[in-house]
């Protein structure tokens, strides 16, 4: 195993730290595999008591590599592919199911394959630069790694809100909707895990002493018009209520879903609603059907090439539009 991905064992906290930097750590089969090996191993092994996963430099995880995704769909390799998303997915349980005390740190972008290693642990930590984000209808994909369990979760329309646009998620959004759980500034993260060395026993009451966050949560003073324009899964009624709504706001969110893949947004739409109920093992499950199938899309290709491959951002999607 090289230095893509780091683990160490000392003083009862075993600590992960994704360590591709210059790629914003984006993931790999091989980080993936370690990391669920270093998992399981810790589990059972009572020197270690709780979990800590951090990113090094400017970002906690960008996501896996999708640009290497739809080159295997390009070349057929599709067995390849459902290795990688079905070892992601497995890894993304294991952490909501991992039996100790399990933290991340998000210090900078976490989007992708990044919140599955995030979102579904018991402590979200946020620091200011936190930036967190499921863009994936941009390249005609929609929000998998547990995504649609989680954003099904999130309270009023949040959720579909946040799927269907990939809007960018602050510190403040993401402490304000459930995807955080806590705020450290980033001066502090250092104090905190030393704290932790200390006494892992001691992590709620560590977590209590955790300030709170009082910068203003952009979610939260839309809050109104979010839950009215994205009250159900009825994409065309979505942007329906938009148009009618008064304010920046409205005409810039509907600006955005005119730009994503319209297959996209009705996936998206349909999974987030159809995952209200069910467990993220279900959820995952029919996150890797949908996955295979859409990775084979004309608008996945599409939106990948224009997203990450050539750049231009100028997409030609071929999917029905949602306004006709």
């Amino acid at each position: 195993m090289n230095d893509d991905i780091l683990f160490e064992a000392a003083d009862g906290v075993g600590t992960i730290v994704l360590n591709r930097p210059r790629v914003l750590n984006a993931l790999t089969p091989e980080m993936i595999a370690a990391m669920h090996a270093q998992l399981d191993a810790w589990a059972t092994d009572d020197a270690v008591r709780v979990v800590l996963i951090k990113g090094e430099g400017k970002a906690f995880c960008a996501g896996g590599d999708i640009r290497a995704v739809r080159q295997m769909s390009l070349e057929g390799r599709h067995d390849e592919n459902y290795r990688f998303f079905s070892t992601e997915y497995a890894l993304d349980l294991a952490t909501a199911a991992f039996p100790k005390p399990y933290i991340s740190i998000v210090d900078g972008i976490c989007m992708g394959g990044g919140m599955g290693l995030s979102m579904h642990g018991q402590h979200r930590v946020v620091t200011e630069k936190a930036l967190l984000a499921m863009p994936e209808t941009m390249i005609g994909f929609f929000p998998d790694v547990g995504g649609t369990h989680c954003l099904a979760n999130l309270p009023g329309g949040i959720g579909m809100y946040l799927g269907l646009t990939g809007a960018r998620v602050s510190a403040a959004d993401a402490l304000y909707c459930g995807l955080a759980t806590h705020f450290l500034p980033a001066e502090e993260i250092a104090e905190f895990e030393a704290a932790l060395h200390r006494d892992p026993a001691g992590l709620l009451t560590l977590f209590a002493a955790l300030p709170r966050h009082a910068e203003p949560s952009a979610i939260a003073q839309h809050r109104a018009e979010i839950d009215a324009a994205f009250q159900d899964a009825d994409v065309p009624a979505i942007f329906a209520r938009l148009k009618e709504m008064p304010g920046a706001w409205a005409a810039d969110t509907l600006a955005e879903l005119r730009r994503v893949s319209p297959a996209a947004l009705r996936l998206t739409a349909q999974l987030i609603a159809g995952a209200k109920g069910k467990n993220l093992a279900t959820c995952l499950e029919i996150e890797l059907d949908a996955a295979i199938a859409t990775i084979r899309t004309p608008d996945f290709l599409e939106g990948v090439r224009s997203v990450l491959v050539d750049k231009d951002r100028q997409p030609n999607w071929t999917s029905k539009p949602i306004e006709s």
